[in-house]
């Protein structure tokens, strides 16, 4: 069963003028060209669409059916015109956004609520990758806007700074090292840990900072928020590795002891990268200036 917009249009018209004559000269086509579309159409449904009268044609059951169908079928395809006419246009954009773990849950949200609310023919979609990754991505064109580690990305990326991005140790209050103003990840890479998804960019992450220490993290449990990262610690079921600003937003009700890392990598600067500006699309580059703004550093 093949049918194109040709013959959906056709059979609509003829339906709503009762005559295949009246409906093929509302759809420019010749009457022979018509009548043998609707044959078509019948033949390849196995069952008659028209009753031929004296004065004009009426609609089987079957018939009845099909207009149904063909009325949304059209106004579908007529929204969908619209729409991707409107993209065309610039009336409307879609944002592909790359972001590491950190930045996704923790820095972007509030600036990206913003922007939406301000811009409501823009959607963005974020997506969570590694900083290196990041790069590569909008290198290749797969992305628009990145928000990454600085200090990952290279050279010729157009970027500005975002905000600072430390990574700290938390545990439970009585916890043997609970008390220690700061650690280093060595004395802590043989404990249990709470950590997230494998396909989270920041697991990945502390999992290369192990790996270049000859461990392998026991990770007894893996979770999809932070959230639920500091409730598992607050139960003793191991430490974890989580973003300052979480650590201090999560511990207001969750019992859990923040401990700043003396590794370099656990002390980063996020920013904000793109292409060369002026290749940039519109709502690109509108994104980039809002995100400025909002810029912490």
């Amino acid at each position: 069963m093949h049918f194109d917009l040709v013959d959906m249009r056709l059979f609509v018209a003829v339906a709503e003028a009762r005559s295949i004559t009246h409906g093929a000269e509302r759809s420019a086509l010749a009457l022979a060209s018509a009548s043998a579309r609707i044959k078509g159409m019948e033949a390849a449904l196995g069952v008659p669409l028209l009753e031929r009268q004296r004065r004009g044609v009426r609609l089987t059951a079957a018939g009845e059916s099909l207009l149904d169908h063909a009325r949304i079928v059209l106004h579908q395809m007529a929204a969908m015109q619209g729409e991707l006419s409107a993209y065309a246009r610039g009336l409307k954009a879609r944002i592909h956004m790359l972001a590491n773990t950190s930045g996704a849950s923790e820095h972007l949200p509030k600036a990206l609520a913003s922007f939406l609310t301000k811009y409501p023919a823009i959607s963005v979609d974020v997506e969570e990758r590694e900083s290196v990754e990041i790069a590569t991505a909008l290198a290749s064109g797969a992305a628009d806007i990145g928000l990454a580690v600085d200090a990952m990305l290279p050279e010729w990326l157009d970027r500005f700074p975002f905000c600072d991005d430390r990574l700290v140790l938390i545990v439970r209050p009585d916890d043997e090292i609970a008390q220690r103003r700061q650690t280093n990840f060595r004395d802590v890479a043989a404990r249990d840990f709470v950590g997230l998804t494998e396909v989270s960019a920041l697991q990945s992450h502390i999992a290369t900072h192990a790996a270049q220490l000859g461990v392998r993290l026991r990770v007894r449990a893996r979770l999809r928020s932070f959230d639920a990262i500091c409730q598992m610690v607050e139960a003793g079921v191991g430490v974890a590795i989580i973003p300052e600003a979480a650590a201090r937003r999560y511990s207001r009700s969750i019992k859990i002891k923040t401990i700043r890392m003396t590794d370099p990598w656990t002390s980063r600067r996020l920013a904000i990268c793109t292409r060369g500006r002026q290749s940039l699309p519109r709502p690109v580059q509108q994104l980039a200036d809002h995100l400025r703004m909002f810029a912490k550093v």
